[in-house]
């Protein structure tokens, strides 16, 4: 198995998998502030208490899109694997083509979901990945990455709604029972989450005209589960896609002794 790792701005996604299994996937909080040695404290006791063993470990793959962390974590991850992990970027084999102005700039998160994305569904494909912010990615029918959105993430824009504001309070952001609040917190809830929905909504619509015919809808991403049942698209939620993608790179770029 490998140890893969998805570092967000808000997250890290830690997981084990091989061909076959996904054995575990984790989150932990993203922290400047932490050492290579606190990291690496982390990482031990989450594969302790999933008895991962160093030795099951056939080494490691980081995705960042926080760059002043990955020396630090690069760091953690040798201290309890004994090995350098891999890390994606400019230089890595992807077997991906970026029709993009400046395919270098590309977040590494968005070239790992679509990697993962054409090797199991059929293009043309968009990719919601909802995190920090909400990205929708578009891989044409015949596998090249042609571009996409970014836009503020729900938990984002929820935090600018309260923080800029002096009467509307914290909330929690559960799936709305009605749209049409009926107290503040409901409308406040509704407005984000059916706002969200609605964008997303909105934004698939408008690629799916460029690219003259419907493409395969994806989503993934900590508040993907929430937003995309109240899409009026059938999209599905796969929360294993960057950790597929994250492996199948590990294997593209790994040489076989």
């Amino acid at each position: 198995m490998i140890l893969a790792i998805d570092m967000g701005n808000s997250n890290i996604v830690v997981g084990c998998l091989d061909d076959q299994n996904t054995y575990f996937e984790e989150r932990i909080t993203t922290d400047n502030r932490k050492t290579s040695l606190e990291y690496a404290i982390v990482l031990k006791n989450i594969l302790e208490i999933h008895k991962v063993k160093r030795d099951d470990i056939e080494g490691s793959i980081i995705s960042s899109v926080v760059p002043p962390l990955n020396a630090p974590l690069s760091s953690a991850v040798k201290k309890i694997t004994g090995r350098k992990p891999l890390l994606v970027g400019s230089g890595m084999k992807t077997g991906l083509n970026i029709k993009m102005d400046n395919p270098k700039a590309v977040g590494g998160d968005r070239i790992v979901a679509a990697v993962a994305a054409i090797a199991q569904y059929e293009g043309p494909i968009i990719i919601v990945d909802m995190g920090t912010a909400t990205t929708l990615d578009v891989v044409d029918k015949s596998g090249c990455y042609i571009g996409g959105v970014i836009l503020p993430g729900v938990r984002v824009a929820l935090d600018s709604l309260v923080s800029n504001t002096a009467q509307l309070p914290r909330i929690n952001l559960d799936i709305p029972k009605r749209v049409i609040g009926k107290n503040t917190i409901e409308c406040m809830r509704n407005g984000i989450m059916y706002g969200n929905a609605a964008t997303i909504d909105g934004i698939i619509d408008r690629m799916e005209a460029e690219l003259g015919e419907k493409a395969t809808l994806i989503a993934t991403g900590g508040m993907a589960r929430f937003i995309t049942p109240l899409c009026s698209h059938k999209i599905t939620y796969d929360p294993d896609l960057l950790l597929r993608g994250l492996l199948i790179l590990y294997r593209q770029n790994t040489v076989s002794e």
